[in-house]
């Protein structure tokens, strides 16, 4: 089992319960899923660059990463439907929870001038959404075969209905939030 997942079981559940005053575990709010996005703009230009991408984000999540491609044709960034302009990976279950715990306790620490992430990041129905400037942050990149720098979108998908739930849920978690 996963350390944050039975950190949630034995340590969230129970500081939840007590927080939101339910008793039921099923109606208290978990993560489902988490998304990691890179849109490489640049892949327009470089062809490489897409490939390389889809290499980091494979190491990154543990698993193969899909290629997205363009909906709509856009004249004004040269950009045709069909074009392959980045990629994505949907973690659930046991990975979402190692990347999570990895996330939190090794990749966030490693960015420079880190002060905590920004609790207003929240979309209204209890996700949680960041980004990152450059892929390097993960241990499991290596500097030195990395060409270009890229960044990357993270979402966290949760149950809860509001975002102040989310907040506590992740929080609970150890979400590293900056005070305001």
């Amino acid at each position: 089992m996963s350390r944050m997942l039975e950190k949630y079981n034995t340590d969230v559940v129970p500081a939840l319960k007590a927080k939101t005053g339910r008793d039921n575990a099923l109606s208290l709010p978990k993560i489902t899923k988490i998304v990691l996005n890179m849109g490489v703009g640049k892949a327009l230009q470089d062809k490489n660059r897409i490939g390389e991408a889809v290499e980091h984000l494979g190491l990154i999540a543990g698993q193969r990463p899909q290629i997205t491609k363009a909906k709509k044709s856009v004249s004004a960034f040269r950009l045709r439907e069909g074009q392959e302009i980045g990629c994505r990976v949907t973690l659930r279950g046991t990975r979402m929870f190692e990347f999570l715990d990895r996330f939190i306790h090794l990749t966030l620490p490693r960015i420079r001038d880190f002060r905590g992430v920004s609790p207003k990041s929240f979309d209204g129905n209890g996700n949680y959404n960041m980004g990152l400037n450059e892929q390097l942050a993960f241990a499991e990149i290596d500097p030195d075969k990395v060409n270009f720098t890229q960044g990357m979108d993270i979402t966290i998908c949760t149950t809860a209905t509001n975002d102040e739930e989310a907040r506590d849920l992740l929080k609970l978690l150890g979400m590293p939030f900056r005070e305001q």
